[in-house]
């Protein structure tokens, strides 16, 4: 008998690995997604989940609970009568939710556990300066992303890849791996496997302040920084009392004898010096513009101050 799955999820994300489970044939009793918020323009436009878009298109049953502890939402649940539950980039569940399936809950967490636990591993890996990353598949339990792994496939990370760039190509490896996950399960083919939390390390979430560059770090550190957070949430700085959002880089050579954060050259890139090198911004956006080459930005700015605000 096929196996009946809830699928939970909300952003891009997660969809090829819902897709993946519809090409492949499996039985989508539910889709949980969240609701709808308001956005956009004027913050008046209703904006749905990129995951509740795919399940209206194939005419999935979709619910989008406000409180997942609600006593509707559990009884709706439990109604599905699903065997397996399969997390994609979606919140926190309560052990209510988790625990109902008799094959448990199975969730994708986008590095290789136990590194990087925690709400934003494609940021922390590629800031850190890793060489490689991968995805994971595991069972939930109480502590986050700690529960006993079922699969993992890994992938170099680029020198110069953002962490928008590798989002895309970890999101299609995902996918692969949650669908040979949930075959193994069927199966009985896959023995979890428990976390060695001696090896642990985190990926906490990421808020605007601590997005600021700081150049007192050494030019790949800064570099590493800049292309983590591109193109979102945004590495930034302060250029002329305005903020300016870098989303591009390059570690350039030779050496300076500048204080960091001066701006070494403002004629094709701008090229600042860090603590002992000099990183190149290539992309960027000042406040109130568009995002822009920066070669395009100097050609129509004069800057005034020669050195980027510092963080206090």
């Amino acid at each position: 008998m096929a196996l009946r799955i809830v699928f939970m999820g909300t952003p891009e994300f997660a969809v090829p690995s819902l897709d993946a489970l519809v090409q492949a044939g499996y039985e989508i009793v539910g889709v949980i997604t969240a609701p709808d918020k308001l956005g956009g323009r004027g913050g008046h436009q209703i904006l749905e989940s990129a995951i509740k878009k795919y399940a209206l298109g194939r005419n999935l049953n979709l619910l989008q609970p406000t409180n997942l502890k609600s006593p509707e939402f559990i009884e709706a649940l439990q109604q599905l009568d699903a065997d397996l539950q399969v997390v994609v980039a979606f919140r926190m569940l309560p052990e209510v939710v988790w625990q109902m399936p008799p094959l448990g809950t199975m969730n994708l967490h986008g590095s290789l556990l136990p590194a990087y636990r925690g709400a934003a591993p494609i940021n922390w890996a590629i800031i850190n300066g890793e060489a490689k990353t991968g995805v994971t598949t595991f069972l939930l339990q109480h502590a986050i992303d700690t529960g006993d792994m079922l699969l993992q496939k890994s992938l170099d990370i680029g020198p110069g890849e953002t962490a928008g760039e590798l989002h895309d190509r970890m999101m299609t490896l995902g996918a692969e791996t949650v669908l040979e996950s949930v075959r193994g399960i069927e199966n009985h083919s896959l023995a979890p496997q428990p976390q060695n939390a001696a090896l642990a390390s985190h990926a906490p979430k990421i808020s605007h302040d601590t997005c600021r560059i700081d150049f007192n770090q050494s030019a790949l550190q800064v570099h590493n920084f800049i292309r983590g957070l591109s193109p979102f949430p945004t590495a930034w700085t302060i250029l002329d009392g305005a903020q300016l959002n870098v989303f591009r880089s390059r570690v350039s050579t030779g050496s300076h004898s500048r204080h960091p954060a001066e701006i070494i050259d403002d004629r094709q890139t701008l090229e600042i010096a860090c603590r002992d090198g000099i990183v190149s911004l290539l992309e960027i956006q000042i406040q109130g513009k568009r995002r822009m080459s920066a070669k395009d930005f100097l050609n129509g700015y004069r800057i005034k101050l020669k050195a980027l605000g510092l963080p206090a």
